[in-house]
């Protein structure tokens, strides 16, 4: 994405390039065709150990169908995710057995906001406008990288599955 393209003019999560928690590029039309549920993440919040552990199983339950977690860690909020990028994926893959991919750190908000971030925002409001309110805010996407829906931070993963189901077309 150049940088005097505006995020509006995306259709697609697919056009935007982010960083993997080692900081190498990652072209997310490598995930055209997936379902994707992306999630701003933080290890040190009360909501990690519920999150991680459904996300965690929804993945192992769904990937073979065409499920994609996409986890963005995220220190904005009370600083609860403090460490480096790596880090913060040595936690999720440790502790939580995280087979799926744990980017670099971003922001969700702000004047500094990810582009993939202000993209997601744009395509679907929560309940305080645009504004991520506090880690784990999930976003579904379908296969053609549109969002199709919006959950908050306390609507925890497994809560979703029937939607994530009928994305995927699961009987």
């Amino acid at each position: 994405m150049g940088a005097s393209q505006s995020v509006t003019e995306n259709s697609s999560i697919h056009e935007f390039t982010v960083k993997d928690a080692r900081g190498k590029d990652v072209n997310l039309n490598t995930y055209r065709g997936k379902v994707l549920l992306v999630v701003n993440v933080a290890s040190k919040c009360g909501f990690a150990d519920a999150n991680y552990s459904q996300l965690t199983e929804l993945y192992s339950r769904y990937k073979s169908r065409g499920l994609e977690i996409l986890a963005f860690p995220c220190n904005q909020f009370l600083r609860k995710e403090p460490g480096t990028s790596q880090e913060a994926q040595d936690f999720a893959c440790t502790r939580y057995k995280a087979e799926y991919p744990i980017f670099g750190k971003i922001r969700v908000n702000g004047p500094k906001t990810a582009p993939v971030y202000k993209f997601l925002k744009t395509q679907k409001s929560g309940t305080l406008g645009s504004r991520i309110k506090w880690n784990f805010t999930k976003f579904l996407v379908d296969e053609e990288g549109r969002v199709i829906q919006r959950y908050g931070p306390t609507t925890k993963p497994l809560a979703i599955e029937n939607d994530i189901k009928k994305a995927l077309r699961v009987a």
